[in-house]
């Protein structure tokens, strides 16, 4: 059809009341216009909706408007034959226009429908169905409105049967609609359609809707533009285009009979039909990526999705450049890119040979454009770039950006279509588009399909992003809330493993540590906040500072959960925890246990390989409040191991939990040649079973003990002359040890720290003990409560040297409260054998 006579032509009128035009008429007929507010209700009825609907404006304004538009999206049959020989149902063709009405789509749609109207006066009844009915035949577009406004959405429509006009040879009535049908409303003239386009769309300029109608006058279809940020897309799912020509060649084959004349041909109606085809098939096109990319929030996979999607049926080869923020998961920098902007190739897509593109433009190399490109040119405009024809010029201005790498011959006399891909105002990449030399140039309707599949690729491609990123952002706060433990503490080896929930928003509030205590022992924990999420984390975090700070106090267990339920309650949260505190004491050879509502641990005797759950006072959550906490104590061998786990390990949904149990002592009791294959043998053995949806923290301890042979005590009066005898004993342990290189830097420590006890003991002897283990050991007891400090000493103080000198010489040193007073010691790394 000419789009020019059919600018010339001027609209005809009463398309609304059924009348069909003049055959000398290409075919323009006045639209129903209607506008629907963010609350569903109609802000804006035209005349044309009032002759089509049978609804006055005084009527309709205010309503809602799924009240008074067709929502359904199949045709009934109107010729008394079965329906799939005359009009198909228009489900494969997108969702019905109930579905915009309700604000679910974010995209234009289209579609057909049977409405029922009343009657209303200065409106012509409309035809009735076989049950008296009045019914009309609509077609329909709706068309999504962004912008400051509080119009949510636009809505076209007209009556079918105007499309139904007598053809040239034998009165033959045919349906056929021309592309830029949609556009004509009934405000008459393009002239008066930009004058009045404001009033159907919010917070638009004059300016802006002459250049909109100008452009939708020159390409013939619709074209909604609000700023050059913001852009509907342009191409609606042209649902209308469904052919009937089954129905025609069976009209136009009774006529000939009836007539005499021959049957008409196959070909008789090809051209009308080419053009519904060219439109169908570039809205089927839409809808099969829209269906096959996002199918996940992996970027990578996204990435994939979006490059195969367009080749071979849009496109020959198919480039897909992102930002390298984008590629990392992180934020970048408002503002247009520029010169300096990286680019990464994330995929390329082909129908040549395989191998032809692979060594000049390799999938992963980052690069940025200069300014002469098309590339930049759209990166910077956000707007698609059109190269019918890579002339030899263009192609080697390309060509010198690849160093050493002649891409002419792939790219030379090839139609290049180069699309942004933007979300919320942002460029994230581009892809660029080539065609074969003998395939046909891109041309204006794929500069417009191929902006739309750009559009709607880069919203997928930024919440993935987005969801990389959260990713990035949760998985770096998991790992700073968990700790270092190193694998090997006194008396004691240590494993853990962290699993992140497979639920989205992974993060969550299991945690573990271990904390070294005086005395050589060791604190262990297991916890787990109830929830998921940023704030389960958060209270994470504070609980296990909270069990680390009281720990170095050397709390009891029972009194240090007590503590902390304490705590629980002044945060205010509403949170519940659960908590198992273990101490363990290589020299007496055993464990210090109190719970707060954790499942219990596993204890795997060495002696004979046997494991059990340990028998605890269960005790109550953290955060409850009120409740008292118990403590056992269990007496362990060297060799035992200690298996400490949160809940997600062994419940599983719609399984008892006893059952998880069970499991973790079959395989905490298998052997293993390290800690590490220990820890992965019960992994794999809970973790396969499906269904955990929940966060894992495992801390596996292997309880070595430390050898009596290993430990040396003495007792000092209050005498400082005690003081040299105290070094004495050390040298002489040292070298039965082994350890005569120690000796200098111990006993002159040692001197420092007993001197002391000496000095503030309030009459109980002072106590030392040397250990031997990974370090050397050396702690000082006294019954002076006091502890402490570093502190500056002068030129001519006579104290406050003494810790210094600790301070300088030792690997670790530090101060704890006893139960007699306190303990004061040092650590001393062990010389290499």
């Amino acid at each position: 059809m000419d789009r020019g006579t059919e600018r010339d032509t001027p609209p005809s009128r009463g398309a609304g009341s059924g009348a069909a035009p003049e055959a000398a008429d290409t075919g323009r007929i006045p639209l129903a216009v209607v506008v629907v507010n963010r609350a569903g209700l109609v802000s804006h009825w035209s005349s044309g909706a009032r002759r089509l609907f049978g609804v006055g404006k005084d009527e309709a304004i205010g309503r809602h408007a799924i009240d008074l538009l067709p929502v359904s999206g199949a045709l009934p049959d109107i010729d008394d034959g079965p329906p799939d020989e005359e009009y198909a149902p228009y489900d494969g063709l997108g969702p019905g226009l109930g579905t915009s009405l309700d604000g679910g789509l974010g995209y234009p749609s289209a579609g057909r429908a049977r409405l029922t109207v009343p009657e209303a006066s200065g409106t012509q009844t409309p035809p009735a169905d076989a049950c008296g009915r009045n019914r009309v035949d609509v077609l329909w577009w709706a068309y999504p409105l962004v912008g400051p406004g509080s119009e949510r959405l636009l809505v076209l429509a007209a009556d079918a049967e105007a499309l139904h006009r007598p053809d040239t040879e034998d009165g033959t009535l045919v349906e056929r609609i021309a592309p830029g049908f949609a556009l004509h409303t009934d405000f008459p003239g393009a002239e008066n359609l930009a004058r009045r386009l404001p009033e159907i769309l919010p917070s638009m300029s004059v300016g802006d809707s002459a250049r909109i109608v100008s452009q939708v006058l020159e390409l013939g279809y619709p074209v909604l533009e609000f700023s050059q940020n913001d852009r509907v897309p342009v191409t609606p799912d042209w649902g209308v285009a469904r052919r009937v020509e089954r129905r025609v060649r069976r009209e136009r084959a009774a006529r000939a009979a009836a007539s005499g004349r021959p049957l008409p041909k196959e070909g008789d109606d090809e051209g009308e039909d080419l053009e519904y085809a060219a439109v169908r098939e570039r809205l089927e096109f839409l809808n099969e990526v829209s269906g096959k990319i996002g199918t996940s929030l992996d970027l990578a996979r996204t990435i994939g999705e979006v490059s195969r999607a367009v080749v071979p049926r849009f496109t020959d080869v198919a480039g897909t450049y992102l930002r390298e923020q984008v590629v990392a998961g992180e934020g970048f920098p408002d503002g247009v890119p520029d010169t300096r902007t990286m680019w990464h190739r994330v995929a390329l897509e082909h129908t040549d040979e395989p191998g032809r593109w692979d060594d000049v433009v390799p999938v992963g190399e980052a690069m940025p454009f200069p300014a002469h490109t098309p590339f930049f040119q759209c990166m910077t405009s956000g707007e698609p770039v059109l190269v019918p024809r890579i002339s030899e010029q263009l192609g080697h201005a390309i060509a010198s950006q690849f160093d050493k790498r002649d891409i002419r011959p792939l790219i030379t006399g090839r139609s290049m279509l180069v699309v942004p891909l933007k979300a919320r105002h942002v460029v994230l990449g581009f892809m660029i588009l080539l065609r074969h030399p003998e395939r046909a140039e891109f041309n204006d309707m794929d500069r417009v399909t191929g902006a739309e599949l750009a559009a709607r690729a880069g919203l997928v491609l930024d919440n993935a992003r987005m969801y990389t990123h959260q990713e990035n952002v949760a998985e770096t706060l998991q790992d700073s809330m968990l700790p270092h433990i190193p694998p090997r503490m006194a008396g004691c080896d240590i494993a853990t493993r962290y699993l992140p929930g497979t639920l989205l928003g992974r993060i969550g509030g299991d945690w573990f540590d271990s904390v070294k205590l005086p005395g050589a022992r060791t604190a262990l924990v297991v916890g787990d906040v109830m929830g998921h999420g940023l704030n389960s984390a958060a209270m994470m975090g504070q609980l296990r500072t909270a069990v680390q700070t009281m720990a170095a106090l050397d709390l009891p267990p029972a009194q240090l959960l007590r503590n902390l339920d304490d705590l629980a309650q002044r945060l205010g949260e509403t949170y519940l925890a659960t908590c198992l505190y273990a101490v363990y004491d290589p020299i007496a050879g055993e464990l210090h246990l109190a719970n707060a509502g954790h499942i219990p641990p596993v204890l795997v005797r060495a002696a004979d390989g046997r494991s059990e759950l340990l028998d605890l006072p269960t005790g109550a959550p953290i955060g409850v409040g009120g409740v008292p906490f118990e403590a056992v104590r269990v007496r362990v061998a060297p060799g035992d191991r200690l298996v400490m786990c949160t809940d997600g390990l062994v419940e599983m949904r719609g399984e008892d939990i006893g059952v998880g149990l069970a499991t973790l002592c079959e395989s905490a009791a298998h052997p293993a040649a390290s800690m590490d294959d220990a820890c992965d043998t019960i992994i794999r053995a809970l973790n396969t079973r499906g269904g955990r949806k929940d966060d894992v923290a495992l801390l596996l301890t292997r309880l070595n003990g430390i050898e009596p042979d290993d430990v040396a005590e003495w007792t000092f009066p209050l005498d400082p002359a005690q003081v040299g005898r105290a070094r004495a004993v050390v040298r002489e342990q040292l070298h039965d040890w082994g350890l005569a290189l120690l000796a200098g830097p111990a006993e002159l420590m040692v001197s420092e720290v007993v001197t002391n006890a000496v000095r503030h003991s309030h009459g109980r002897p002072v106590t030392m003990r040397l250990v031997r283990g990974d370090t050397l050991l050396c702690e000082v007891d006294d019954d002076d409560h006091e502890l402490p400090t570093l502190l500056s000493a002068g030129p001519d103080d006579e104290a406050g040297r003494g810790l210094r000198v600790v301070s300088a010489l030792a690997r670790e040193w530090g101060t704890s409260r006893t139960a007699a007073g306190k303990s004061v010691w040092f650590e001393l790394t062990l010389p290499r054998r």
